[in-house]
């Protein structure tokens, strides 16, 4: 019978374009999950530097240009979220900032 190999033949046929299909699909998906992975990795990013711009204007326009202890302050300042530094920023003097970032590690 002739049916045999014919049968055989549109097997595999179907069984490589199944696999073809999953590849495509895992692509798209792989694809799909690094696109959102970059977006968030971006949006982090980009709040991560405007809140290192805040900082660093802030203590431009309380204490005048920025000397090097003032920006390494500012990257001690950015361990603690917006709404506790904003705070000391605009209260606390030069000294006080110095004094109360230097004990951070």
């Amino acid at each position: 019978m002739r049916l045999a190999p014919l049968y055989e033949q549109d097997r595999e046929q179907a069984i490589q374009e199944g696999i073809q299909q999953g590849i495509q699909q895992g692509i798209q998906q792989g694809i799909q999950q690094g696109i959102q992975e970059g977006i968030q990795e971006g949006i982090q990013q980009g709040i991560q530097e405007g809140e290192r711009r805040i900082v660093e204007n802030l203590l431009q326009i309380r204490f005048g240009q920025l000397d090097e202890e003032l920006s390494a302050l500012s990257a001690k300042i950015l361990a603690f979220p917006p709404e506790e530094f904003t705070p000391l920023l605009l209260q606390l003097s030069r000294e006080e900032l110095l004094a109360r970032f230097a004990e951070q590690k």
